[in-house]
C-alpha cells in the first residue's frame, strides 16, 4: 500500500522562498526495461528476487556484486534510525518502502507544498543507475552507452506532469552532455551532474573533457559533481574492511567530490572556461574553508604553484564560478558564507536517502537564523535559483 501524506505530520518551514538543491528521484523499478531500446532489453538492469525472496539488482543477466541482497528496500529510509528497519526481509521491497514523493511527481509537489518549499532539484538517484551498483568494472561492450541515457529520457517525464519551475535537474554522465543536450535543456533540465570518478581515470578538470565544458557554457547550464557508489578499486586500502566502518565511511563519502573539484585547479580549467559554472553537491560545505586557504597558500607562495600556473588565486575562481551545498545541520556554514561569498552557498536535504537526517527543515531554520538577514534569502533559495537559472 502506498503511503498517504498527512500535512499535519510534516514540519512546515517558517521561511519563504526555500529551494532544496539536492533532492532525489527513486526511479521506478521498471525504468530500464521500459525506456531502453528493445534490442537491449534482455541485458537491462532489473530488480529480481533470490531464492529467499530478497530483492537484488541484475545487469546483463548477472547479479550485482556491489550491493547485498535486500539492499534496494533501504534507499528511501530517511529518518529511520532503528537498525531493524534495514534488516533484509522479503516483505521489505524497493517499491513498498518508497516514501511519499520519492518517485511520483504529483506526490512530490504535494510534499513540497506541505513543507513550505517552492522547488526542489530532482536528481536521478546517483547511486542507482548502471555502473553505480553493479560492482563490475565495465558493462558489456556497447551496453553501458545504451543504459546511461535512460535517465535523460526518464527525468523529463518526471518533470512534465509537475509545475515546470519546481523540479528540474538532469543526470548526465561522461561525455553524454554533448549528445541531445539541447533537447534535454528545452525539456526543462536545468543542469547536469557527474560522479566523482571516470572509467578512463582522466581527472575531471583534464582538457580531455573540454568538449563537455564547452557545451555546458554554450547551454548556460552548470555541471555538478555528486557522490556515487564507486568501483571497488577506488576504495582506500588504509584499513581492513574500512568501508564497513560506518562513521568513517559517512564523513569520507564526499571525498571524491573534493578531489574531482581540485583537479579543476591543477588543469587550470577555470582559466580555459571563465564562464563555466560548477556545483559541488552532497559533500558538505564546512571543509571548503580549509581547502581554499590551503590552495591559495600553495598556489601563491610555494614552488607547487608553478606546476599549476593560475591567473587568479583558487579562492577567486570559487567566488566567481563555483557553488556548494551544505547540510542543514552544518553549524560552520554561516562562517564560510561570510568568508568566501554569501552568494556561493545553499542547502540540500538529500531526500529520501537514509544517510542524512530526516529533520532537515528544523535544522535549516536554525541555520538560516544564524545567517545575517541580507544573506538569508540567498542561502534558502536565491543562490540555487541563480546557479541553475530557475
Amino acid at each position: 500500500m502506498r503511503p498517504v501524506l498527512d500535512p499535519s505530520d510534516v514540519h512546515r518551514l517558517k521561511h519563504r522562498g526555500a529551494v532544496d538543491a539536492d533532492g532525489h528521484v527513486l526511479e521506478d523499478a521498471g525504468l530500464w526495461e521500459h525506456y531502453i531500446e528493445a534490442r537491449h532489453r534482455d541485458r537491462a538492469l532489473k530488480m529480481k528476487r533470490d531464492e529467499n525472496g530478497l530483492e537484488y539488482l541484475e545487469i546483463g543477466g548477472r547479479p550485482s556484486k556491489r550491493t547485498r541482497r535486500g539492499y534496494p528496500a533501504t534507499l528511501g529510509r530517511m529518518g529511520q534510525k532503528d537498525l531493524e528497519a534495514f534488516t533484509p526481509h522479503p516483505d521489505k521491497t524497493y517499491a513498498a518502502n518508497m516514501p511519499y514523493g520519492a518517485c511520483d511527481p504529483a506526490e512530490r509537489l504535494e510534499l513540497l507544498d506541505a513543507e513550505g518549499l517552492e522547488a526542489a532539484g530532482a536528481l536521478s538517484d546517483a547511486r542507482h543507475p548502471v555502473g553505480g551498483r553493479t560492482g563490475r568494472r565495465r558493462a558489456e561492450p556497447g551496453l553501458l552507452p545504451r543504459l546511461q541515457p535512460l535517465d535523460r529520457r526518464f527525468l523529463p517525464h518526471v518533470r512534465r506532469p509537475a509545475h515546470p519551475d519546481r523540479a528540474s535537474v538532469a543526470r548526465r554522465s561522461g561525455g553524454g552532455l554533448r549528445s541531445s543536450s539541447g533537447a534535454r535543456v528545452k525539456d526543462g533540465c536545468r543542469g547536469a551532474f557527474v560522479v566523482p570518478f571516470t572509467w578512463s581515470h582522466r581527472a575531471h578538470g583534464d582538457p580531455a573533457h573540454d568538449a563537455v565544458f564547452a557545451k555546458a557554457v554554450e547551454l548556460d547550464v552548470p555541471i555538478a559533481i555528486h557522490p556515487a557508489f564507486e568501483p571497488f578499486e577506488l576504495r582506500s586500502p588504509r584499513f581492513e574492511n574500512g568501508h564497513r566502518l560506518s562513521l568513517l565511511a559517512s564523513v569520507t563519502a564526499g571525498e571524491g567530490v573534493r578531489q574531482a573539484f581540485t583537479t579543476f585547479y591543477d588543469f587550470a580549467t577555470f582559466d580555459r572556461f571563465p564562464k563555466l559554472k560548477l556545483v559541488l553537491l552532497e559533500c558538505g560545505a564546512g571543509w571548503i574553508g580549509y581547502w581554499l586557504d590551503r590552495l591559495d597558500g600553495v598556489a601563491t607562495a610555494t614552488h607547487l604553484g608553478a606546476r599549476a600556473p593560475l591567473k587568479l588565486r583558487p579562492s577567486d575562481y570559487f567566488r566567481r564560478q563555483v557553488w556548494i551545498s551544505g547540510d542543514p545541520d552544518e553549524r560552520t556554514l554561516p562562517a564560510m558564507m561570510a568568508t568566501y561569498g554569501a552568494d556561493r552557498f545553499f542547502w540540500a536535504s538529500d531526500y529520501p536517502h537514509p544517510d542524512h537526517t530526516g529533520d532537515y527543515l528544523q535544522a535549516l531554520e536554525a541555520m538560516a537564523d544564524a545567517v545575517p538577514a541580507p544573506a538569508r534569502a540567498g542561502l534558502l533559495g536565491g543562490n540555487v535559483r541563480r546557479a541553475f537559472n530557475f
